[in-house]
């Protein structure tokens, strides 16, 4: 008679580990920059996908992979928009995509920190996604089981090329550098 049971082999911890894509509808990548030295101007992107491989028992096992469409981008005035879709800025011409690319993932208290990589223009920079609230899963009405995230992060456009700016008569530039970038995404699970 064989008396050795396991309820926590690494296959059974691993199996555990789901497919989840963004729901795109649901979901909104949003950014925000100083503007004239005086407030922040705050915009978005409206064309998100990607998928993440999750296991609430094993978050550090975790993969993220993101695709922005640059030419979505939004910030409530056409003029600017197509600046900021011109070779002064995101050059969606030359490159459609901003894609995310995660490396590594580690808690951090009730968070999680994913480590991947940003690619803007072509250019890639190492960059942290701080996870601040993870809903846990729940069921929808239509039969899908959903999971939500939200995370921050700061980068410097000036690292992914984008430099142009103008000085101001009394002094300062008229476009930050430095970007806040806020996601909220809600992910559906796959069978």
């Amino acid at each position: 008679m064989d008396n050795t049971t396991s309820t926590s082999t690494p296959s059974a911890i691993s199996s555990q580990a789901a497919r989840w894509t963004i729901d795109a509808s649901h979901s909104s990548v949003s950014f925000s920059v100083r503007h004239m030295m005086i407030s922040n101007v705050r915009g978005g992107f409206a064309g998100v996908a990607g998928e993440v491989t999750y296991d609430p028992r094993r978050p550090e096992a975790s993969r993220v992979s993101a695709a922005i469409d640059a030419a979505s981008i939004h910030t409530r005035e056409e003029k600017r928009d197509e600046h900021l879709r011109s070779a002064d800025f995101f050059d969606v011409a030359a490159h459609p995509t901003i894609t995310f690319v995660s490396r590594s993932v580690r808690r951090r208290g009730e968070g999680l920190d994913i480590v991947g990589d940003l690619t803007i223009r072509g250019v890639s920079r190492e960059v942290t996604l701080a996870v601040s609230e993870l809903s846990g899963e729940h069921d929808d009405p239509y039969g899908n089981r959903r999971l939500g995230a939200a995370a921050t992060t700061k980068i410097r456009r000036s690292d992914f090329g984008m430099s142009f700016n103008a000085v101001l008569e009394t002094g300062g530039v008229l476009v930050g550098d430095e970007i806040s970038i806020t996601l909220d995404i809600q992910l559906i699970k796959q069978a």
